[in-house]
């Protein structure tokens, strides 16, 4: 008998139903079980995408608790109080901590074998909390991390060279925020490396790429500032994400793990490439750093190990 695909989104805010609406529209689960405290909007929501049916593959969409996800796959955790305007990712963490704590009982207690994705912002502290407070295996948590930033990484450098961003290889890592490092050394385009080369005309010029580079980073708080939230691309990195675990893709990702003598850097979590698939995550792989790429990379650390100083747990 085959097992039927069910995945948990636990908040049905902006992210948690932009992530529900990709992995619907992708027909890439059975079965997707809304919570939220606010029952009734979880319920709204199911019965709204449902409606949809007629259009995408069978996919059953309902509200529940968390005794509904005892076969779940995959658990995404969206919830949390939201990101104000101007407001930085780290000083949500003091109003995000407490609500993890009830959320990591709970699905330790139902699912303690699901792969637990964390795209609650700050996406880094909070993976490093549910590391503390969860039961199961490391290998079973995992940060979106820099997911959503590389895109938008490879998005701007395809519109700058005038390609498709799936043919960009170029990272961001380390924080999902202020301190993230983007990897110039290895970036690429066809296999040619975009330092030191003209492609399709376009000579690498460092100020254009810095400029580049701080329309990356400050993208979240440009977007917060018009709209006063963003969800519908990392909706379709979170899709991304389950689509990776539930195929057993073993796909690279930059997604935020403890790192334990990566680049020398430990008892953190922040994204390197990280191999993903059905076990949740397995290998990291380390590209060579530049100097200044590795002096970012630790600095990015100490700045997120100074954040989870004194937290309660």
């Amino acid at each position: 008998m085959i097992q039927k695909r069910t995945i948990g989104i636990v908040g049905t805010g902006h992210v948690g139903m932009a992530s529900a609406y990709a992995v619907f529209l992708r027909g890439l689960a059975g079965e997707i079980i809304l919570i939220d405290k606010d029952r009734r909007r979880a319920e709204g929501e199911a019965m709204d995408l449902m409606h949809g049916q007629a259009f995408v593959e069978t996919t059953t969409v309902r509200a529940g608790g968390y005794a509904d996800l005892s076969a779940a796959q995959v658990v995404v955790i969206t919830a949390g109080v939201a990101q104000k305007p101007a407001e930085t990712r780290l000083a949500l963490l003091n109003r995000n901590a407490a609500v993890f704590r009830d959320i990591i009982g709970q699905l330790d207690e139902h699912t303690p074998e699901s792969v637990l994705i964390i795209a609650s912002n700050p996406v880094d502290v909070l993976t490093y909390i549910t590391k503390a407070l969860t039961r199961r295996s490391s290998r079973l948590v995992i940060g979106t991390g820099t997911m959503l930033d590389t895109a938008r990484f490879r998005a701007l450098l395809g519109q700058y060279y005038g390609v498709d961003p799936r043919s960009v290889h170029a990272y961001i890592l380390g924080e999902h925020g202020d301190t993230e490092v983007p990897l110039w050394s290895t970036a690429r385009i066809g296999g040619v490396p975009l330092v030191g080369n003209t492609i399709l005309g376009k000579a690498y010029v460092q100020t254009d790429m810095d400029r580049l580079f701080e329309s990356v980073r400050n993208a979240a708080y440009e977007i917060i500032a018009r709209k006063g939230y963003t969800n519908t691309a990392i909706g379709s990195a979170i899709a991304r994400l389950v689509e990776a675990v539930l195929d057993d893709q073993r796909s690279v990702l930059p997604v935020s793990r403890q790192l334990n003598g990566h680049y020398g850097i430990h008892e953190v979590c922040l994204s390197i490439p990280s191999i993903i698939g059905q076990t949740g995550l397995t290998d990291a792989l380390l590209p060579q750093l530049s100097g200044i790429e590795l002096e970012g990379l630790r600095h990015s650390a100490a700045v997120l190990r100074e954040s989870i100083r004194g937290i309660s747990l």
